[in-house]
């Protein structure tokens, strides 16, 4: 019997006087001494789940094996406790983040690993296996799947109609983030409701991974390596949020360089000529639309566009690839942005004024903003079964662990 594209399941959780306490940022934008610290004081925050480390002693391989061990030992804690709570039937949740006047709406399910395998949701990276390692420990150490895969749809008046059904009743609870977001999570447990979100789904061609690519190749390892074992069906799904596509937001990943390669800063831009037009600017140079660049560099802001057209390829009309392959490769002599050390990334979250500090402090020569990635350009690299470059993409506001994990145990 296949399963199910996005199946309800039981929900492990916190309860409504809980939630506050438990919920956390993603596991892997903290380190452990950012985790350690903003975990002081607060037993109940999940953290102690999703960076265990920060409950051994400081300076502790984060791959250990007691590392995991201890994971699965606050899970179990905090369940034990009445902290987190499973849900008495499968069902689906309904997820909504509000990030200023920004509203992204999606739900929450088990994601088939039989679709993941068969490339029905739908890959745009790479993955590295040292990464992939860790969290199938992780899964197989809780037993449990602690850190949802974010994924994208194309949205469906039946599914818009159960949200909205759904979001007309008060939440489960809601919690607002230190950084401001608001979480929020209503139960979906309305058996017809239930159907009609499974169908709504089984009826799409594929669903796309905007982040998440380590825990999902992860589940589809654990699945397979439980499969073997004649386990349940539990763990033929995985931890999924999927949002409409319309809704969803990405913001710049712009790039720092440390040096320009023995030219000058004349030079440098003299060798932009054959491909960028280059335009002083007064102000800093956002980018206004694709195709579009900003440099800082010695103090001043240039505008850059590009001379000839880009090629049809979806990778490589991206403007991340423009980029790489007509300045950073053929002028600055950076051709693989995975091992480059002259290179770096920065979230566009942080702003153009993180751009000017790097490069002030002389810690970088010189300083590139993007124009971010489409939620389209995602799907037609995806869809063409590619891969993006590194540091494509980067998807706010952030999904937060522990506000639903998915156990490994029920049938």
């Amino acid at each position: 019997m296949s399963v199910p594209l996005l199946r309800p399941f039981p929900g492990l959780r916190p309860t409504s006087l809980t939630a506050s306490q438990v919920a956390a940022p993603p596991y892997d934008v903290l380190s452990s001494d950012e985790a350690r610290e903003m975990a002081l004081g607060k037993p109940h925050s999940f953290l102690h789940v999703s960076k265990p480390e920060i409950d051994l002693p400081p300076g502790t391989d984060v791959y250990a094996p007691a590392v995991y061990a201890k994971a699965a030992e606050n899970l179990k804690a905090m369940a034990a406790a009445g902290v987190l709570v499973r849900d008495a039937k499968p069902c689906f949740y309904v997820y909504r983040l509000k990030m200023g006047s920004h509203v992204q709406t999606g739900i929450v399910g088990g994601g088939s690993v039989a679709a993941y395998d068969a490339n029905r949701i739908r890959k745009h990276e790479f993955t590295r296996p040292d990464k992939e390692d860790d969290r199938v420990r992780q899964i197989d150490a809780c037993d449990a799947q602690t850190g949802p895969v974010l994924l994208a749809h194309r949205d469906t008046p039946e599914l818009a109609a159960v949200i909205k059904a759904v979001t007309a009743a008060p939440p489960a609870y809601s919690v607002t983030a230190a950084d401001g977001i608001v979480h929020t999570l209503w139960v979906m447990d309305n058996e017809a409701q239930i159907q009609t979100v499974t169908r709504s789904f089984d009826a799409m061609e594929a669903v796309y991974i905007a982040d998440g690519h380590h825990r999902s190749a992860a589940a589809s390892r654990v699945a397979a390596a439980r499969r073997q074992g004649n386990a349940d069906g539990a763990c033929e799904s995985f931890l999924v949020v999927t949002f409409p596509i319309h809704e969803m937001k990405i913001f710049d990943y712009n790039r720092v360089v440390k040096d320009l390669g023995g030219l000058t800063s004349q030079a440098f831009l003299k060798a932009l000529d054959s491909e960028f037009t280059v335009e002083p600017s007064p102000e800093q140079a956002r980018p206004a639309h694709s195709r579009q660049f900003g440099l800082y560099i010695e103090g001043r802001w240039y505008r850059l566009g590009i001379k000839n057209p880009p090629p049809a390829d979806p990778v490589a009309r991206l403007d991340v690839s423009l980029l790489s392959d007509r300045l950073l490769g053929p002028v600055l002599g950076i051709h693989d942005l995975r091992k480059d050390k002259r290179v770096d990334f920065v979230g566009g979250k942080r702003g153009l004024s993180e751009l000017e500090r790097r490069v002030d402090s002389g810690e970088m020569a010189c300083a590139f903003a993007l124009f971010p990635t489409q939620m389209e350009d995602l799907v037609a690299v995806a869809d063409s079964n590619q891969v993006m470059p590194p540091k494509s993409t980067w998807f706010e506001p952030k999904l937060a662990d522990g506000l639903v994990s998915y156990p490994l145990d029920w049938r």
